[in-house]
């Protein structure tokens, strides 16, 4: 590249990287084409009286129409470092697909947006999800489940054990009516009320949320270019693949887990391949899912339209470990939100000093045994052998 170790970004490119980083932030992509009535919806699901859920969404609160306005008169051709335009040249046409994304919501224009963004599903990554499907019949007992409140007050202990090492962290957990499940968006964990988290899954959710997405979040949040925080564009695949990872280093990535893993890969293809909801879902029933865990699987891949995120996880788990396999190092992936990919420029924007070190890092990463169980990960291509164990 041609600048030297040690120069400086110029004012005017960290300017584009700003307006795009505040573009980002200033719409909920992913709160947006979830449903706000999932869990109301489920008992009549199950129960036969709606085999098409009609799920409700919330009201934009940014226009895209204006958002795209705003994103047309970020001048990307005046970003001089030949690195970074390449990085928010991509950002910017993420960001486009994730505005059409937002207006094409319940429509079948959805899904074709979706493929564009997160792909598909590629007869690999299918054949590894139905061995794992096939291979894995034995998953362990249900255990005690915590409620959101117990969770929530599990989550507040995690983020402050960060936060004692960075008092300026900005993360924190909260309980939202309109949420299902758990999920991070921007430095905010939120938990569905109806959330049930199994005791023995805790420590390793944990790990995923807070651990790897609240992490790189606050850390990208603090370099000089700040789409690192937002993430640039096609992260969501490796930060799923290092939330993953975060699990199989605690020691707490089930057979349940890695067959749920395995369940959002072949229901993103049947969907795609045409399957309706009610037989998306029958189908994860007759592979010995729980309906109730079913439902969920088939409602986030099916929201919106057809949301094909759903298959990043195992495809973002698989690519990391091979990347460990071939000898290569997870510190980079800490600095911020980016895909492997993009591994090469954000090491070239680093070894020119153009980085800061993170902030912190993942718990899990002082614990010996962690490392011992990413190692015994590391490069395998029969899945079933991480769970240790628990298989």
């Amino acid at each position: 590249m041609s600048a030297e170790a040690g120069d400086e970004l110029s004012a005017s490119d960290l300017a584009v990287d700003h307006q795009l980083a505040l573009l980002a932030g200033s719409f909920r992509f992913l709160l947006d084409i979830t449903p706000v009535d999932a869990d109301d919806l489920r008992d009549d699901f199950i129960e036969g009286r709606e085999p098409e859920p009609p799920f409700t969404y919330r009201e934009l609160e940014a226009d895209p129409d204006v958002v795209r306005a705003e994103l047309a008169a970020v001048d990307l051709g005046a970003v001089e470092d030949p690195v970074l335009a390449q990085l928010l040249r991509a950002k910017h046409r993420e960001m486009e697909l994730q505005l059409d994304m937002l207006e094409a919501r319940d429509t079948e224009d959805f899904l074709p947006l979706s493929v564009e963004l997160y792909g598909g599903v590629s007869p690999s990554l299918r054949t590894q999800a139905e061995q794992l499907l096939a291979g894995i019949t034995r998953t362990e007992p249900s255990d005690e489940a915590l409620d959101a409140e117990e969770f929530l007050a599990l989550a507040d202990e995690e983020i402050a054990r960060y936060r004692a090492e960075d008092p300026d962290l900005d993360m924190h957990a909260e309980i939202r009516s309109d949420v299902n499940g758990v999920m991070v968006s921007g430095d905010v964990l939120l938990i569905g009320p109806e959330t049930k988290v199994q005791r023995a899954r805790a420590q390793a959710l944990l790990h995923h949320e807070v651990g790897t997405h609240l992490v790189t979040q606050a850390n990208g949040s603090r370099q000089p270019i700040k789409v690192m925080g937002v993430g640039l564009a096609g992260y969501d695949e490796t930060q799923e693949g290092l939330a993953v990872l975060a699990e199989i280093a605690c020691g707490g990535l089930t057979a349940f887990r890695l067959r749920q893993l395995a369940s959002r890969v072949v229901t993103v293809h049947r969907m795609i391949a045409g399957a309706t909801f009610a037989e998306a879902h029958e189908a994860l029933v007759a592979a010995d899912f729980p309906e109730g865990s079913a439902w969920t699987t088939v409602m986030r891949v099916y929201r919106s339209g057809g949301m094909t995120k759903d298959a990043i996880y195992l495809r973002g788990l698989v690519e990391l470990l091979e990347h460990l396999g071939d000898g290569g190092s997870l510190d980079r992936l800490w600095l911020g939100k980016f895909s492997l990919r993009d591994l090469p420029l954000i090491g070239d924007l680093e070894d020119r000093g153009l980085l800061r070190p993170p902030r912190v890092l993942p718990r899990y990463l002082h614990d010996p045994e962690a490392h011992a169980n990413l190692a015994r990960a590391a490069g395998t291509e029969d899945l079933g052998t991480i769970l240790g164990g628990n298989a």
